[in-house]
């Protein structure tokens, strides 16, 4: 090793040691057991530019073994990104750039957020498919726009997760050869030697994924080098590189030990450690021969990046219509008039919102070439396939995503390629089974990626496959979520309205859809609210002269229950009632005070929600002294008609609430 390699990895090794100590917590093991691959990859391999994080063809570089930020920190301070020691210095601190797990920032370097295990793992699937399909969009003979890698540091604990199986799996089948993982086999985990619980030969398995496979020493320069050439040359599959580390590489008592984890290693340990790596008694010291040697990077940054523009400049001459084709994915722009090719439904007809959501899907994706996605191994279900958009497969990077039966890999991957920040992704499976990609959605949030989640079969409608698929709980789950735009259309025009808020809205969407038939409300006869006004999430759809004795709220399938009902109530009972179609919670609370109290006044107080789900959160809405017509428990199998009647979602069991509760008033 030369001197500047050991002092290089040294002072990585040392800034994560300091920072740790100084917040008094945090995770030093790996840092100091991966800083010499990380090393190796970062100013050997790795092309990106400092001053210029956004660079579209930049390498994505994830620490999917996101507990060891301070080893990402490190590496971005010393090559000249928007991080300054100071930064360094505020580890785990309020306010500060260095957050205990790496949160999303690319403006400093940090391509996703991680530290749930696997999820960068999988979000850097996504990524690869992205830069696929970037490539076989915009790349021409002489113009290789999209050339990027994407590589990663991955722990023992990550290659334990089952959402890692699932991304690995389906990144063999589809052959993503720009993926270079390298995993830090250190054989340590908070409990004790993996050997506990994790003595398969991950190898063999990522071989039987079809991966590319090599295995190093994790202290071993020249061969950490040579595996990475090697893995960049293989195009045809994605490369693990299994490096062999030890846990706090050079502490005297705590190297190779579960103790090194996540903990502090101790002012005592920490001067041995210094005493063996020959470093001076300092805290955050970094060399001049370390910053002149690292801060190669932003010279060499501007060249990678300067090389790529002069490059491109003549592409959008010889390709005019692909150079405006490029501007706009990442301007986020659609093609003019794509609003008006949103299906308008006819009223009176009777369509499932799954159904009507497929049709819109069709109908705009091509005029937003940017929109890729798929389903969970259940398109003809969820209504997500786009005829005329072909296959992503090994061989074809088509706009349909088959994902398999994959759930969480699937919300994973959705961000990966969303992080593009040039595509639009979305993905489809029931509504019960969000619960299998729950963790990815969440991240989502926490980024706010722009992906779009179709989750039908929205209630006990699903009626015969039994309480296993029908969501009771999964819809105020969601809208615990920060960040997560929750919307259940009640008719197909308001699905149609939904999408076209999904797609201009610059975060996660979930949108709610039933599997079951609903009519087309014809507004215009019936009095009632223009579909567009799910885009404020609630609001009135129908409503009676005189102030209201009685507000009826319900979302989705239900909406038509209550109108029904609001119609026997006024017709037969002479009452003054209020219909409100509550979509969309988030949205609704985001609306000034002053229309939320037009749409609920306050001095109403007898209110009556209605949802074919967990009553959970709707007394915000009715109050204490309203009720809910809820599910308060799991479903049954029968037909949906026969589930809705016997758990008391029917017209008749509206207005028998209703004026039970009227009369309590009185």
């Amino acid at each position: 090793m030369a001197r500047i390699d050991d002092l290089c990895i040294n002072t990585i090794k040392m800034l994560a040691v300091d920072a740790v100590e100084k917040a008094n917590s945090g995770h030093p093991g790996m840092p100091l057991g991966d800083a010499a691959m990380a090393y190796v990859l970062w100013s050997r391999a790795l092309r990106h530019s400092p001053k210029n994080p956004l660079w579209p063809n930049r390498d994505r570089f994830v620490l999917s073994a996101g507990h060891g930020s301070m080893l990402l920190y490190s590496l971005l301070h010393l090559t000249g990104y928007d991080l300054t020691l100071d930064d360094i210095k505020n580890f785990r601190q309020w306010g500060s750039h260095t957050p205990g797990h790496p949160e999303y920032s690319p403006a400093r370097g940090i391509e996703t957020t991680t530290g749930p295990l696997g999820q960068g793992f999988a979000t850097g699937v996504g990524m690869a498919i992205a830069q696929r399909r970037l490539r076989d969009i915009f790349n021409r003979p002489g113009f290789p726009i999209f050339d990027y890698n994407i590589y990663g540091i991955l722990s023992d604990g990550d290659m334990m997760e089952g959402v890692q199986s699932e991304a690995a799996s389906l990144a063999g089948h589809l052959g993503l050869g720009k993926i270079v993982y390298l995993y830090s086999d250190n054989r340590i985990t908070i409990e004790g030697p993996t050997e506990l619980a994790f003595t398969e030969d991950v190898g063999k398995r990522y071989e039987a994924y079809g991966w590319h496979v090599q295995r190093v020493d994790g202290y071993d320069l020249a061969g950490i080098e040579r595996a990475l050439k090697t893995a960049k040359k293989e195009n045809g599959r994605p490369s693990l590189i299994i490096a062999r580390t030890r846990i706090a590489q050079g502490c005297p008592t705590l190297e190779n030990t579960s103790k090194a984890h996540g903990a502090p290693i101790g002012k005592e340990e920490e001067r041995r450690l210094k005493q063996f790596c020959a470093w001076p008694n300092r805290s955050f010291y970094i060399p001049k021969d370390v910053a002149r040697q690292m801060g190669k990077a932003v010279k060499l940054g501007r060249t990678l990046e300067g090389e790529w523009r002069a490059m491109t400049a003549g592409y959008g001459k010889k390709f005019p219509q692909l150079g405006r084709m490029l501007e706009d994915f990442y301007a986020g722009r659609f093609e003019d008039g794509w609003e008006k090719a949103l299906p308008v439904f006819k009223p009176g007809d009777s369509i499932a919102t799954r159904s009507a959501s497929g049709k819109v899907l069709n109908a705009i994706a091509p005029k937003i070439p940017q929109l890729l996605g798929g389903s969970a191994d259940l398109s003809p279900s969820n209504n997500t396939y786009l005829k005329d958009g072909g296959d992503f497969t090994p061989e074809r990077s088509g706009r349909n995503m088959h994902f398999g039966v994959r759930e969480h890999a699937m919300g994973a991957i959705l961000n990966g390629i969303a992080l593009s920040r040039a595509l639009i992704p979305y993905g489809g499976t029931f509504l019960v089974f969000s619960d299998y990609l729950r963790p990815a959605l969440r991240l989502s949030c926490l980024i706010q990626t722009h992906a779009i989640y179709v989750f039908t079969h929205d209630s006990i409608g699903v009626g015969e496959d039994g309480p296993t698929h029908q969501p009771v709980e999964q819809l105020a789950s969601q809208r615990a979520i920060p960040g997560l735009t929750v919307i259940r259309p009640a008719d197909a025009n308001e699905t149609s309205e939904s999408w076209k808020f999904a797609l201009t809205h610059n975060g996660p969407t979930s949108l709610i859809l039933s599997r079951q038939n609903l009519p087309v409300l014809d507004r215009r006869k019936n009095g009632y609210g223009p579909a567009s006004g799910i885009l404020r999430g609630g609001y009135i759809l129908s409503d009676s002269s005189g102030e209201p004795e009685i507000i009826i709220i319900g979302s989705g399938s239900e909406v038509h229950l209550c109108l029904e009902a609001a119609k026997i109530l006024r017709e037969k009972k002479k009452l003054n009632v209020r219909v409100v179609n509550m979509a969309s919670w988030r949205l609704f609370d985001l609306q000034p005070k002053r229309y939320k109290d037009n749409v609920l006044p306050p001095g109403v107080e007898t209110r009556l929600a209605v949802e074919a789900a967990s009553a959970l959160g709707w007394h915000k809405y009715v109050g204490l002294k309203g009720t809910v017509i809820g599910l308060d428990h799991f479903g049954a199998s029968a037909p949906g008609k026969t589930v809705f009647e016997k758990f008391g979602f029917t017209v008749d069991n509206i207005v028998k609430t209703a004026l039970k509760l009227i009369k309590g008033r009185s």
